[in-house]
């Protein structure tokens, strides 16, 4: 099977490999679409010990959708279309062997390069469920990258009395508007502090949600976040895993910090995202303005380099297969 993997820094070549035995158990998915996540950019971007390349075939990749083509498992049949999540998270390859655990079905119908976009959804529902009501609320997201208008776009449906996206990039900030921001600050352009402060009246936010993954951005959501407030840390660092805080300033705001990586906890890592499948079956959720970009399988370098790039106004990236 065809397969993909990392040789250096930036830079992927193409394996053919065999295809995975199937284990009692398990099912074979052929998998027909893929998507590139920011956190698979810490490991394409990054300049690893050079002892440590070519990284293990598949890697990196975690949003996968596909069709069964063989099943040992009598709870799942072959032609069945499914979301899978890897379990090495190594899915740029042209089939998964998983069990039923690691694997949402879904609907018939539909595009499959939308419904992938029920896993990346499905982590933000996750951390939404950590964070508890936010009825009433003014909720700051700042990072308005595909997760950041994931949450900008589930603050509103679960009814925040303001949501203010903070993001540098300006084609990310009309999106956010039309997911449901009540207000959008260009952080290259305002001081993100003084500017919450005026359009909260003073009051600052009851929740700030980080889903950029910097020093400056985690630092600076303890500086507008209102006294006792909830700080949801989300983002994560692209480059370096250990980041300076000002202590003084985050002991000072008493913030009730909550990190959330939905793929870690000793739960069912699968829940959240089978309720999405389920509300956009339903038409109560529409995740139809994430994708922007499509590329063949072929072209996961160019792909991957989009995304890294920011360019074109992009937002989530496919893989055909």
């Amino acid at each position: 099977m065809r397969s993909m993997r990392v040789v250096g820094p930036r830079r992927f070549d193409e394996q053919e490999v065999p295809i995975p035995e199937v284990l009692d158990g398990q099912v074979l998915i052929k998998l027909e679409r893929l998507s590139v996540c920011g956190s698979d950019l810490r490991i394409f971007d990054r300049a690893l010990p050079e002892e440590d390349y070519p990284l293990e075939i598949g890697r990196p990749c975690h949003e996968c959708a596909g069709v069964i083509v063989e099943s040992r498992n009598d709870s799942l049949d072959v032609g069945q279309r499914v979301i899978v999540l890897p379990s090495t998270s190594a899915g740029l390859v042209e089939y998964l062997a998983e069990p039923p655990e690691r694997i949402i079905p879904i609907p018939s119908y539909g595009d499959l390069s939308n419904w992938v976009m029920c896993q990346h959804m499905g982590t933000v529902m996750y951390s939404a469920d950590r964070l508890g009501s936010v009825v009433g609320k003014r909720v700051v997201v700042i990072g308005q990258g595909p997760i950041g208008l994931n949450f900008t776009y589930w603050m509103n449906q679960l009814g925040a009395k303001q949501i203010i996206a903070v993001d540098l990039l300006e084609y990310r900030l009309r999106v956010s508007k039309k997911l449901g921001a009540t207000d959008i600050i260009d952080s290259s352009k305002t001081d993100v502090i003084k500017a919450i402060l005026e359009l909260t009246d003073g009051h600052l936010a009851d929740v700030v949600i980080e889903a950029a993954g910097t020093a400056e951005t985690i630092n600076q959501m303890f500086s507008i976040i209102r006294k006792m407030g909830t700080a949801v840390l989300f983002g994560q660092p692209h480059y370096e895993d250990v980041l300076p805080i000002n202590y003084d300033v985050m002991m000072s705001s008493l913030a009730t910090i909550l990190p959330t990586i939905s793929s870690r906890p000793p739960n069912d890592p699968t829940s959240h995202i089978k309720h999405c499948v389920d509300l956009v079956d339903q038409k109560r959720l529409n995740l139809d303005h994430l994708v922007t970009h499509s590329f063949p399988f072929v072209e996961a370098q160019k792909a991957f380099e989009l995304y890294s790039d920011k360019d074109d106004n992009v937002l989530k990236v496919i893989l055909e297969i």
